[in-house]
């Protein structure tokens, strides 16, 4: 019996080692790929996934929040499996795949009014390729402002308004032209916690913007995160939000909201932006749309695709049909069970969990999110607030070996981002808490950030 049967029969996999495939990777597989884990994997089950020794991590990574349902959702993989048997491959521009177009009119349902045409892609970069394109196309105008510490992907559009880490950029230079960065309101780093001051100073540099390098009138779209993902897991306060539409609204731009890693029920809610009650022109989606496999979409309402013009853009592989089929398990998976529900109220308990280890542990400096999006920062001392990186990848590294896969963020690399499966249990929430506790106990501690 293999280690997947064996797993699927409830028994225990062999221990058995298997090929090293980091070893096998070294002769021909690119090194230019950075990983978490200099590790195997074999399979994944429910919300475990086993290295090539036979040996179940609680999996709190998702592949980056990409496996939302867990692994081998049985729901999910029926659906890949029919779809496989009937169509696998037609290109868009042959016509139309049944699963493509339900799956369509199934994100528009769940979508605010006036948003309801799907275009698909295949990853979030390109997700976010198309909404520049689009809203340069369809305004005339030139520019694009993003924000300071976002992450958009690494293609090349994706790339110049991304900079939570300075190597997605370096080399690469000069970039998209017309590309302007403004301040994201950073309360906990920037403002000593003060998110109305955080809010007033992220709007004063935004209107400085307006003033100094490109008139408002220039500008074809605004693109944030409605909660910054590799730039810490920093939720973007509502009244900012707000403050954003109402800006775009006044001088005729799209807003476009990147839910690439919040989107799907990931923060309590179906989509991040409804936190601020806010209905953006533009709707990024993709990691969590399929439970792994390669899609992604723009949201728009219909006139503004109708005024991009067919044929402006395209695209060969995106939505394929058994990606599209996954993506329809995935939405009618999460209607069925109550999943959103769930990320909040399952997100309460690790958020309370995450602060009654942060009130014992004066490394962490901030515990911060919304649902089952958190994130908690390292610091060498509370009043400084300087990061510390080393002690979060040490925290990471020291849950692994104990069995929780977590990652970290930040432009400091100095965050632990938790992305539980949507349908995680309080037993599971508890078992990693755990862990991280007995990581952190496990860590020695300076002088100055001895516990209180």
């Amino acid at each position: 019996m293999d280690t997947l049967a064996q797993a699927r029969a409830g028994v225990e996999p062999d221990a058995t080692p298997t090929t090293d495939l980091a070893q096998l990777a070294s002769a021909h597989s690119s090194p230019i790929l950075g990983r978490y884990f200099e590790c195997g994997w074999s399979h994944g089950e429910g919300h475990r996934l086993y290295d090539t020794s036979g040996r179940a991590y609680l999996d709190f990574a998702n592949g980056i929040a990409v496996s939302a349902l867990g692994h081998h959702h049985p729901a999910v993989t029926r659906a890949i499996h029919e779809q496989v048997d009937k169509l696998i491959a037609p290109c868009s521009a042959m016509g139309y795949a049944e699963p493509t177009v339900r799956l369509a009119d199934a994100i528009a349902a769940v979508m605010p009014e006036p948003l309801d045409t799907v275009l698909f892609l295949n990853s979030g970069s390109e997700a976010i390729e198309a909404a520049l394109k689009l809203a340069r196309r369809v305004t005339g105008r030139p520019g694009i402002v993003a924000f300071r510490g976002a992450f958009h992907g690494r293609t090349f559009g994706a790339a110049s308004i991304t900079s939570s880490n300075i190597n997605y950029r370096l080399g690469y230079e000069p970039l998209l032209p017309g590309v302007y960065l403004t301040g994201y309101p950073n309360a906990y780093r920037d403002h000593g916690g003060d998110e109305e001051r955080a809010v007033e100073e992220s709007l004063r540099q935004l209107r400085e913007l307006t003033t100094s390098s490109i008139p408002a009138t220039s500008i074809a779209a605004v693109v944030i995160e409605p909660v910054q993902g590799e730039g810490g897991y920093i939720p973007a306060p509502p009244r900012f939000l707000r403050a954003l539409r109402a800006f775009c609204d006044e001088h005729g731009i799209l807003l476009v909201a990147d839910e690439v890693q919040a989107g799907f029920g990931r923060t309590g809610r179906m989509w991040a932006f409804e936190h601020a009650g806010i209905v953006p022109d533009v709707v990024c989606l993709a990691k969590a749309i399929a439970n792994g496999l390669p899609l992604s979409a723009i949201v728009t309402r219909r006139e503004l695709q109708e005024r991009w013009g067919k044929s402006a853009h395209g695209t060969t592989f995106g939505g394929n049909p058994v990606a599209c089929a996954a993506g329809l398990a995935v939405l009618e998976t999460i209607e069925r069970e109550g999943l959103v529900a769930n990320a909040a109220e399952r997100g309460r308990e690790l958020m309370a969990g995450l602060r009654e280890i942060m009130a014992r542990d004066t490394r962490i400096g901030d515990v911060r999110g919304l649902g089952l999006m958190i994130g908690v920062e390292f610091v060498t001392d509370r009043t400084s607030r300087e990061p510390d990186g080393a002690t979060c990848e040490a925290v990471r590294a020291l849950c692994a070996d104990q069995g929780l896969l977590i990652l970290s963020c930040g432009t400091e690399h100095n965050v632990i981002r938790w992305i539980p499966p949507l349908d995680v249990t309080s037993a599971e929430i508890a078992e990693a808490l755990a862990i991280f506790g007995s990581a952190l106990r496990a860590l020695p501690r300076s002088a100055e950030t001895a516990g209180i």
